[in-house]
């Protein structure tokens, strides 16, 4: 599991119901297996909060951290998935907005990235059952369908 070590926005705006949160160099940073990875902004550099739901709008966005010449890349919904970033979140958003929010809430939006993990995941495996059935391999096709069968 990965943790944020420091996030704080380098730049934020509201447009209407959407709270945008820019990053730049030495402002985000996460802690990995003791390793502090620093935040680049070559691919994805914002976070897009919708204020009314309290839900992150751009969850395919790809965040990288560098630490020497090794590279981490991570779409925003894995990020959230597997570190602590929603608690980051919530403080940021109790800052921005002065409101008095609970973690649980945007926890809800890791749930919404489950559920996005799992959609993809089904429709992979449906797409592998074809690929067996195309490709005359028995072996897989009954894999792939006990698993369906259990479910």
């Amino acid at each position: 599991m990965l943790s944020v070590q420091r996030m704080t926005p380098f730049y934020t705006s509201q447009e209407d119901f959407q709270l945008r949160l820019v990053f730049a160099y030495q402002y985000f940073s996460i802690l990995k297996g003791g390793d502090v990875f620093q935040f680049i902004p070559s691919e994805g550099k914002e976070i897009v909060i919708n204020t009314k739901s309290l839900q992150v709008e751009n969850l395919g966005e790809v965040f990288v951290f560098q630490r020497g010449n090794r590279f981490i890349r991570l779409p925003l919904y894995q990020l959230l998935l597997i570190s602590d970033l929603h608690i980051h979140l919530t403080t940021i958003l109790e800052g921005t907005m002065g409101l008095e929010m609970e973690v649980e809430t945007l926890e809800v939006v890791t749930l919404e990235a489950v559920g996005i993990i799992e959609q993809l995941e089904a429709d992979n495996r449906l797409r592998m059952i074809d690929y067996a059935l195309e490709t005359d391999n028995i072996q897989m096709f009954n894999e792939l369908t006990e698993g369906l069968q259990q479910n």
